[in-house]
């Protein structure tokens, strides 16, 4: 997440990917950088036991709604409670 927020305050669209057993831990982890409007790509858990092939399938789920984010078209996949993107001034809160 330190590199997702300093890429996206720098101006660079930002797909930040986590598993779906680790959102809580990256909305905690964004709130605390100062950036809980960036909405992290969710993709299904686990990766860690999944082969090569299966990793690269996942991959190719993810990436349209990857290519969304970075063309500004999507801001990710929302959380909850979490409107807009980037930072709160930003996101205008």
């Amino acid at each position: 997440m330190h590199d997702a927020t300093s890429l996206e305050a720098s101006g660079l669209p930002t797909a930040a990917i986590v598993t779906a057993e680790f959102l809580q831990e990256a909305r905690l982890q964004l709130e605390a950088l100062g950036m809980p409007g960036l909405r992290p790509v969710v993709i299904a858990h686990p990766l860690s036991t999944l082969t090569d092939e299966q990793i690269a399938q996942r991959a190719a789920e993810a990436a349209p709604q990857v290519r969304r984010v970075w063309l500004g078209q999507e801001p990710g996949v929302a959380p909850a409670g979490v409107a807009g993107r980037g930072s709160a001034r930003e996101s205008g809160r």
